[in-house]
């Protein structure tokens, strides 16, 4: 093994990768995105949503990156170890082959040093001579705060500030560089490198104990990593025909999930543009009430029952800490935490020049009725398939279904956060009648105590209210809200919940209008951003969302579009949507949240929703399938 020093720092003229070009890492805290090329671009260290150290995925030159990479190699090609979150990452050259491997121990008993927030790298060389560049530039507190740099002997470097402290262990001697730490190797065939990224807060790594980090260590780490994941997907109950990618998916939502309190964040990252260059970027790496609803019911379908309790348990603390009279948030910390004010951050220039770059997310501050309609939906299926929920929780839901019933008529902010004033949304009647209604199923089953006469009063008030005052007879579809010419693919989920059947005329109608209209080679908007539409009658009814600029394709609606197309006996057509949007994944199977006129992806990555929507598509695509005994049709239409 040949040591040299002196390498240069990673090219910063030549752009950012594009957002699909990354797999993803996680320990059940926090998460790291790898590039194909070999470069760490994202982690916020120690958890989710703390401030980033590598965030060079908003600001190439200020976000502070960690690039492992192979000189002269032609190409790379990224993988996952089977059945696992083990990222592999080939460099092929001519003359050589190397291999590195990239992981984070998880926070389980069964990983040593599991209690520790690393990023394990290793590179092996299978073939020819190959000559390995690292380049290790932390930048604390989203680039804010600024750090030194001290050599540990041979066992490696420190980067110390007052935003934290991380510790890069190696196989060989680094050599500080200003901010960074670098080193060049030459590894023969069968020779490896190794590094660990590791965090300490509060600085209780002392510099004279530090170790080197041997080959014998690593590899113990990645086998009992690799355990940890077969062990755990082999829960999964999974058996239709599309196992991989629905394996995939439930392995990328558990990486979203914090272990210590068992919540959910929507999405790994904050301000990555729902359009090239545009402003629509939110901050996603907190819980949403109503993905961590859905999750909970796609990981149950697969048999995860104990992802599902963690949930279930805080949900019940969310509940509990809730003032009287008021109702649950739209969002919270993955600690529980309520209070989390956007800002912007002025000093980074965002992916690609994307501006703002946000953290924190006002949203929490918005009124969505309708996010008590997926956590009823869910808590009875919970109650149903898994156990039995507890008094305590039951007393909890039912203070919120009477706040519900004190406030389902007001005008809130939807499913989708707008930002250009409040209605009376028909999504969020719509999930009214599924809170009442699922509640009263629960006070049946089990008896429980509740004031089903009024529950029952207020599902049929709302259940009127959408047939009455959004169905547009003009649209011939339901409209966003009363009045309006706006189609919302949301309304595609009104079988999935048991609104309406999946072949009710009104709602095949408005199948059939949102494909006309929302639909574009098999991939759904989730309406016009401007609010107009073939309906619009020039008198401003239209409405907009309040915000600039446009979208992609949202993947989460063109999985509904899936279930809608299945449940109405389209089966054909559902499973030609189906397996046209798993081409649409990235190279490892992930999904943004959105995706672009160019097929490019869009939006903060990986995003738990589509995950979780890929998963329910899946399931009830397989029953239809089943149940439909013969030859998908050779004939249809997609818009």
């Amino acid at each position: 093994m040949k040591h040299i020093s002196g390498m240069q720092q990673r090219p910063q003229d030549s752009g950012y990768l594009p957002v699909e070009d990354h797999g993803i890492i996680g320990d059940l805290h926090t998460v790291a995105l790898v590039g194909v090329d070999g470069t760490i671009d994202w982690c916020c260290l120690p958890r989710f949503d703390a401030p980033s150290v590598f965030g060079s995925l908003l600001d190439a030159e200020r976000g502070g990156s960690f690039s492992v990479t192979v000189r002269d190699a032609e190409r790379t090609k990224q993988m996952y170890m089977p059945d696992s979150n083990v990222l592999l990452t080939r460099f092929l050259g001519q003359e050589s082959v190397a291999e590195l491997y990239d992981f984070m121990v998880p926070d389980h008993p069964s990983c040593p040093a599991s209690g520790i927030r690393q990023i394990v790298r290793q590179v092996r060389v299978l073939r020819g001579r190959a000559t390995i560049d690292v380049y290790c530039r932390p930048a604390f507190d989203y680039g804010r705060a600024p750090h030194e740099v001290h050599a540990v002997g041979n066992a490696g470097v420190t980067f110390t500030g007052p935003a934290g402290f991380l510790v890069l262990r190696s196989s060989v001697p680094l050599t500080p560089d200003g901010a960074a730490a670098r080193t060049t190797v030459t590894l023969e065939p069968g020779q490896s490198l190794e590094l660990a990224a590791q965090w300490d807060g509060d600085g209780a790594v002392r510099e004279g104990v530090l170790c080197p980090l041997d080959g014998a260590e690593a590899a113990r780490l990645l086998d009992k990593t690799l355990q940890y994941w077969d062990g755990w997907l082999r829960q999964s109950q999974y058996r239709g025909r599309y196992r991989e990618v629905v394996e995939r998916s439930a392995l990328a939502l558990k990486l979203l999930v914090y272990q210590p309190t068992g919540a959910l964040v929507a999405a790994a990252t904050t301000s990555l543009p729902e359009s090239p260059g545009g402003g629509r970027n939110w901050d996603y790496r907190y819980t949403w009430i109503r993905d961590a609803a859905f999750t909970l019911y796609a990981l149950m379908r697969l048999g995860f029952t104990e992802e599902a309790a963690a949930f279930i348990d805080w949900l019940h603390q969310r509940c509990a800490q809730v003032p009287p009279g008021a109702g649950l948030q739209v969002l919270y910390g993955v600690d529980g935490r309520a209070d989390l004010p956007e800002t912007v951050l002025d000093h980074l220039c965002g992916y690609r020049g994307a501006r703002p770059v946000r953290i924190g997310n006002a949203a929490a501050r918005q009124t969505q009725l309708d996010i008590h309609g997926e956590l009823m939906d869910s808590v009875y299926l919970y109650n149903k398939h898994a156990e039995p929920i507890s008094y305590e929780l039951w007393e909890a839901l039912a203070r919120q279904l009477d706040w519900l019933q004190k406030n389902w008529e007001e005008p809130d902010d939807g499913i989708w956060e707008t930002r250009g004033g409040r209605r009376r949304f028909t999504y969020s009647a719509l999930m009214t009648w599924v809170a009442f209604e699922r509640a009263m199923r629960i006070a049946r089953h089990r008896g429980m105590p509740a004031p089903v006469e009024q529950w029952r009063d207020t599902a049929a008030a709302a259940y009127r209210f959408v047939q009455d005052h959004c169905w547009s007879p003009e649209l011939g579809a339901y409209c966003q809200y009363p009045d309006s010419a706006t189609l919302d693919a949301s309304l595609l989920v009104m079988p999935l919940v048991k609104f309406a059947g999946p072949r009710d005329p009104r709602f095949l109608s408005t199948v059939r209008r949102i494909e006309e209209e929302l639909v574009s080679d098999s991939l759904v908007h989730r309406y016009r951003t401007d609010g107009g539409g073939r309906g619009d009658r020039g008198d401003g009814s239209g409405g907009g969302d309040g915000l600039d600029g446009q979208e992609g394709t949202f993947n989460l609606c063109s999985f509904w579009y899936v279930e809608a197309l299945a449940r109405s006996g389209r089966i054909g057509e559902a499973r030609y949507v189906f397996e046209k949007m798993i081409t649409h994944a990235n190279h490892l199977g992930l999904y943004a949240e959105e995706i672009g006129p160019a097929g490019e992806a869009l939006g903060n990555f990986p995003q738990a929703f589509t995950h979780l929507a890929l998963i329910s598509a899946a399931t009830n695509l397989d029953r239809a399938i089943a149940a439909h005994h013969g030859p998908a049709s050779r004939h249809w239409h997609v818009g």
